[in-house]
């Protein structure tokens, strides 16, 4: 046995010991609102995917077709050779449903966060963070070179307190998530961007999961706040509400020109396949044709939510259909998961560095296609599960 595996060995052991370490499930098949594992039926509520289209027959008819015609996958970059009709259609349709120029499609959210934030920001730029915003937000800001300011979570008197000491910059870009995606709590869009306009900055949020959950045909939280032309650079994913997988960055003409030519994650990487761009537009015209799911995701979290609160659970500072169900200790969540999988309940505890140390919570997330006897037997789980844990009272 190698030095290195001895060492990697002794760090995944300390994982172990602070009730940190991750493995993978193998999920043998799923649909809709429930998983299988093991031979088993689980009602899943760890998945992101909002309204159920993941598993759409329309959607699956939509790939399928595409298959039939590219192939699988696209074989080079866009640059090069992999530039297919279905993902340019798939961009048309999101600037259409956004409300900007243009929008150019990435092969993941991770590589379109990495992407864009390097591609506009280097040395002699400053960035705004919110203290809260993803992994991805935070490895594009590093990667950028650019000096980086932390601000407290959604916290505009500090965001504008710390863009007020700023030394002057080339550039300045403020960053957030619209919907942050473990806390399930809004920016406040509106008070950030007039912050942005005083001082000089631009704008730039990640709709990864507001996009397809919120505003008119789903079109994400700065179309619900009035704000869909004023957001220079807005980011969303394919992966949650859409269904399928890859992201999108939405704005100007000028702008998706730009990262054309120089977001590097874009540039140097094989293109989204056909398939999944087909799928993806597939589901963006039923969100659009069908709100009534959005109405169901919302109503199937307020009844979630109803519920688990009376029993005495805390579900954060949520505004959206994520429920945060505070627990504190990682060994107490873990526990917590523990328990409701043998109920037949999934739902996957969530941990620091994922969330800030003494935070670790159960990340609920109903979907539309959820029935009420799926919740009802989901609460039912959780309220046993959290009285034998001392979570809430008899």
């Amino acid at each position: 046995m190698g030095m290195l595996e001895n060492e990697l060995r002794e760090e995944l052991s300390g994982l172990e010991r602070d009730g940190l370490r991750r493995d993978l499930r193998v999920i043998s098949g799923g649909h809709a609102g429930r998983a299988q594992y093991d031979g088993r039926s689980f009602i899943m509520l760890s998945s992101n995917n909002y309204l159920g289209l993941a598993g759409d027959s329309r959607v699956r008819r939509a790939a399928i077709s595409a298959v039939e015609r590219y192939g699988v996958g696209a074989g080079a970059s866009r640059l090069i050779a992999g530039s297919f009709d279905p993902l340019h259609q798939l961009e048309a349709r999101i600037a259409g449903i956004k409300g900007t120029e243009a929008a150019l499609v990435f092969g993941s959210g991770y590589l379109a966060n990495l992407g864009v934030v390097t591609a506009l920001m280097g040395r002699g730029d400053v960035i705004f963070s919110d203290e809260l915003n993803h992994a991805s937000l935070v490895d594009g800001c590093r990667l950028s070179k650019a000096s980086v300011q932390v601000y407290r979570h959604c916290d505009v008197a500090h965001l504008k307190a710390i863009v007020e000491q700023a030394a002057p910059a080339r550039r300045r870009l403020i960053v957030t998530e619209s919907i942050f995606s473990m806390d399930g709590d809004c920016a406040p869009l509106n008070e950030i961007l007039t912050l942005a306009r005083q001082f000089g900055a631009a704008l730039m949020i990640d709709e990864a999961h507001a996009f397809g959950v919120i505003g008119p045909h789903g079109a994400g939280l700065a179309a619900e706040s009035g704000l869909g032309h004023e957001i220079e650079v807005q980011i969303g994913t394919l992966s949650k509400a859409v269904g399928a997988y890859g992201a999108y960055v939405a704005g100007s003409r000028v702008l998706i020109d730009f990262l054309i030519n120089r977001a590097r994650s874009f540039i140097y990487t094989t293109a989204l396949p056909p398939a999944i761009a087909a799928a993806a537009q597939a589901a963006i015209d039923i969100i659009v044709s069908e709100p009534e799911r959005i109405r169901r995701l919302w109503d199937n979290s307020a009844y979630l939510r109803g519920r688990l609160e009376a029993a005495g659970f805390t579900l954060g500072r949520s505004q959206s259909p994520m429920l945060p169900l505070m627990i504190g200790e990682s060994h107490v969540a873990l526990e917590m998961a523990s328990r409701l999988f043998a109920r037949g309940v999934y739902i996957v505890a969530i941990r620091p560095p994922t969330v800030p140390p003494g935070t670790a919570r159960l990340r609920l997330t109903p979907i539309s296609e959820h029935t009420r006897a799926d919740l009802d037997e989901a609460i039912a789980a959780l309220i046993e599960s959290g009285r034998e844990l001392g979570l809430v009272g008899p």
